[in-house]
């Protein structure tokens, strides 16, 4: 899907020769005397387009609407300051247009929208046409290959646009790898990749490094290894490197969880729902997906992402119940539960991290059903000692609509991890 920005006032957008026409409004909208402020003001006046739910906006859609030119016309109402608005009213927009096999869509932002909402926009309609095809050859891809975004005054609406085409990029890298089925992701096509993400960069920024089974247990990586024990896959380490600044810079370290199936091991899982197990490398993905977008931003920083691969099974090598592992940082651990395998392997990547001297690290992972009981499935669990990361975190989850909320970290929760035997 390709962006592009228009200068153009409302009334040149309505007269453009597009399919459909999008056109986001905000509660300060005053109306003039052509075809589309007439047939708006109406709108509004009958009480169809509201202003006054942000978060949930009714939109109003018109096909082949009078003296105007275009097919499909949609009217957005949203809130000036809020990404969380105008995402919702795009996705509702969208919902309207679909089935029409549009190729080309426009969206006309009113006065007053910030850059960040309509960043969200971009984001929205991408995550509303997105259309997973690998494994479903008779599917239909997604027909929208381009989208118009037009303003009387475009100031900034470039940088904004070209933002949110980067994101789109590394978020649909990251569904890609999540949606495959697991026999079509493995570790070591997780790791050829990662290869070909930086190869298809052609960027001197970013490098890639993806070590085997020989190279993890000269790492002393045995906890890491121990849940790779139970699989004919190859375990895969893979290291990413974004050198957007001075090596005198602390980079950011990235930790991705990449169990590409879980079937829990010996303690294995209840059949029912079993193979959503695929998407427990989704860590590794956003991971992937992050650098994909850091490949097209070129921002200024470093960063380093870490992707620990295997598959967590059960067969005659497989670690047991009871079992006592050796991580990395030569610390032992008794395995209790096979199914809490996340932790075993992440250990080792964060001992690793230690060597780039990191001014944080982030640990992306879906850890733990335990949150979803906790959180529902609005809001991603954080965990964290640090409390600046923290709070931007939150607000990076705020602005973007990803939301998480901080779990607690008391030190009582520490009697929980001492063992007998290890």
């Amino acid at each position: 899907m390709n962006f592009d920005i228009k200068t153009q006032s409302l009334l040149q957008a309505s007269s453009t020769a597009t399919v459909a026409l999008i056109v986001l409004l905000t509660d300060t909208w005053k109306p003039g005397t052509d075809a589309l402020s007439k047939t708006i003001a109406l709108a509004i006046k009958e009480g169809d387009l509201i202003f006054s739910s942000p978060k949930a906006p009714k939109v109003v859609g018109f096909y082949r609407p009078s003296g105007l030119t275009l097919k499909r016309l949609v009217l957005v109402p949203v809130d000036v300051a809020s990404a969380q608005s105008v995402s919702a009213g795009m996705q509702a927009a969208a919902a309207v247009l679909k089935g029409g096999n549009l190729t080309h869509v426009q969206v006309h932002a009113a006065p007053g929208l910030t850059l960040d909402t309509l960043r969200a926009a971009a984001l929205a309609i991408a995550e509303s046409s997105y259309v997973f095809t690998t494994t479903k050859p008779k599917a239909t891809a997604r027909t929208l290959k381009t989208v118009v975004f037009s303003a009387p005054k475009t100031e900034g609406l470039l940088a904004a646009v070209g933002h949110a085409q980067a994101l789109v990029a590394g978020i649909e890298f990251a569904k890609e790898w999540a949606n495959r089925p697991a026999n079509h992701a493995t570790p070591t096509h997780l790791g050829q990749a990662a290869k070909e993400l930086v190869k298809a960069a052609k960027n001197k920024l970013l490098t890639c490094e993806v070590l085997g089974p020989k190279e993890v247990e000269k790492l002393a990586m045995g906890s890491f290894m121990a849940v790779a024990q139970g699989s004919d896959q190859p375990l895969r380490f893979i290291v990413l490197r974004y050198e957007g600044a001075a090596k005198s810079i602390a980079p950011t370290v990235l930790i991705g969880k990449g169990i590409t199936f879980d079937s829990g091991g010996i303690s294995i899982k209840p059949a029912p729902e079993m193979d959503e197990m695929k998407f427990d490398m989704c860590g590794a993905a956003s991971v992937l997906g992050t650098f994909k977008s850091l490949s097209l931003l070129k921002p200024k920083i470093n960063v380093i992402g870490l992707i620990p691969s295997c598959e967590n099974l059960l067969n005659g090598k497989a670690v047991k119940p009871g079992d006592v592992v050796t991580s990395m940082s030569g610390q032992t651990i008794e395995v209790l539960n096979t199914d809490a395998e996340g932790r075993l392997i992440l250990c080792d990547a964060l001992t690793y991290s230690e060597r780039f001297k990191p001014q944080a690290v982030i640990d992306i992972a879906t850890l733990t059903g335990a949150c979803v009981v906790a959180l529902g499935a609005v809001r991603s669990g954080m965990f964290s000692n640090n409390e600046a990361l923290a709070k931007s975190l939150m607000t990076a989850g705020e602005a973007s609509g990803d939301l998480c909320w901080r779990m607690p970290l008391d030190d009582e929760y520490g009697e929980g991890l001492k063992s007998n035997f290890a």
